[in-house]
């Protein structure tokens, strides 16, 4: 009777389906220990993300295997195989730094995913101070445009939720108007005045859309400008030529 592959064996790109890259800058660990959760749940491996549980059935052999080769291989589905497969996908969506932190001889997923958890939860006083401050000093002229500057004060808050420091929907709000420069002074004083103040998803398209509004209007200008200098550099071309010497012939020669 032929074995029934288990599904995880069939995940050929583990970024397919976990497309963050865990790294101490970025710091995205509640995102991505979420959709490693979630992987690990559909593939039927959620076990090799707690500490295993050896059962006398499983440490004893049965009777009608104590017959089988010894050196015989292991079963497609044994579960050092699978952790294995665990610990691969957890090394192969961490950058290379936390690989080199937490690797260690002969550990499992569990060992790993647990060095994980606890080197994003230490020093939370500490990091969540250098965060706090990070956030306050951020400004969006720092950034190319209006989606990345919000995208990282999200990555900022998603760090504090993940320090135990969450912030409210009116201070992340809050936070972002506070760093728009002086351009978008309007539509931030528009949005403060709101009741109840919009949360941050609505906030940061009415920005983005005001962005948009803007760069279209002085595109606009530009394009009027450019037409009118080019139009009094015509009319400038045509008086001069108008306004040229004549020559007439001389009446002596008539």
């Amino acid at each position: 009777m032929e074995t029934k592959i288990h599904p995880a064996i069939t995940v050929s790109n583990i970024k397919t389906f976990i497309p963050i890259t865990l790294d101490n800058e970025s710091a995205q660990y509640v995102a991505w220990s979420e959709l490693f959760k979630i992987h690990c749940i559909a593939y039927l491996l959620a076990d090799h993300l707690e500490p295993r549980v050896i059962t006398s059935s499983s440490s004893t052999p049965p009777a009608k295997d104590k017959d089988k080769d010894p050196a015989a291989p292991p079963p497609k589905d044994s579960w050092k195989r699978l952790d294995a497969i665990v610990l691969q996908w957890i090394y192969g969506t961490i950058s290379i730094d936390l690989v080199q932190t937490i690797m260690k001889k002969n550990t499992t997923a569990y060992d790993a995913w647990t060095a994980l958890q606890n080197l994003f939860q230490d020093n939370k006083s500490s990091r969540a101070l250098h965060l706090q401050s990070k956030l306050t000093h951020m400004r969006l002229e720092s950034f190319e445009d209006m989606a990345a500057y919000c995208q990282e004060v999200k990555i900022i808050a998603d760090q504090l939720y993940n320090v135990d420091v969450p912030l409210s929907q009116t201070q992340l709000v809050l936070q972002v108007l506070g760093g728009l420069t002086e351009q978008y002074r309007t539509i931030a004083t528009v949005i403060r005045s709101t009741n109840p103040l919009p949360d941050f998803n609505e906030t940061r398209s009415r920005l983005c859309q005001e962005e948009i509004e803007m760069n279209s209007h002085a595109l606009q200008a530009a394009q009027t400008a450019g037409s009118a200098l080019q139009a009094s550099a015509s009319k400038s071309g045509s008086q001069q030529h108008d306004n040229g010497p004549t020559y007439r012939s001389d009446p002596t020669s008539e």
